[in-house]
């Protein structure tokens, strides 16, 4: 039953793997808006027996990384960025960049639906917290400090993001 539990979030709907392979099969890339945005609803304990520890501190109570730590901040090969507590699709690796402040960058998400915004004013800087739109859980922050085209600089928790490589 563990193993279930824990493969459950990364079980896509039939309509979506179907759109996934065909992409795959393709070359094309991934069709995420075919994604479900039903929300993953689960008890505090079924989080932390599904996520590792620092991800269930950063997902359910908005701890934040230790800058250049983790796999992702510095990782530059192809594919996407999923939530890694429901395995929603969030990023590519085209939009990822160098921001040099120790966290995944992106200057665009995959699907701006699949996140939730809430905004923040902490003195004189203005920014917005950013949330996974299907299970909630805390991702990171986003600034209007990004690089151009969008000017916006989504400054992610390596912890609660799984990465998934190209084929």
């Amino acid at each position: 039953m563990k193993i279930m539990t824990r493969l459950a979030p990364w079980i896509l709907s039939a309509a979506a793997a179907l759109a996934l392979a065909a992409g795959a099969a393709a070359g094309a890339s991934v069709r995420p808006e075919s994604e479900s945005l039903k929300p993953v609803i689960r008890t505090d304990a079924q989080w932390q027996e599904l996520l590792d520890p620092q991800a269930y501190r950063v997902l359910r109570h908005e701890a934040t990384d230790i800058a250049f730590t983790g796999d992702l901040w510095n990782n530059h090969r192809k594919g996407l960025y999923r939530c890694a507590g429901c395995g929603l699709s969030l990023y590519h690796s085209d939009g990822k960049y160098e921001s040099g402040t120790g966290w995944p960058s992106f200057w665009k998400p995959l699907v701006r639906s699949h996140l939730r915004l809430r905004p923040i004013s902490s003195g004189l800087d203005s920014f917005s917290e950013v949330k996974c739109a299907r299970c909630g859980g805390h991702l990171g922050h986003v600034f209007d400090d990004g690089p151009e085209p969008t000017g916006k600089r989504y400054c992610m928790d390596g912890s609660a993001l799984k990465f998934e490589p190209a084929r």
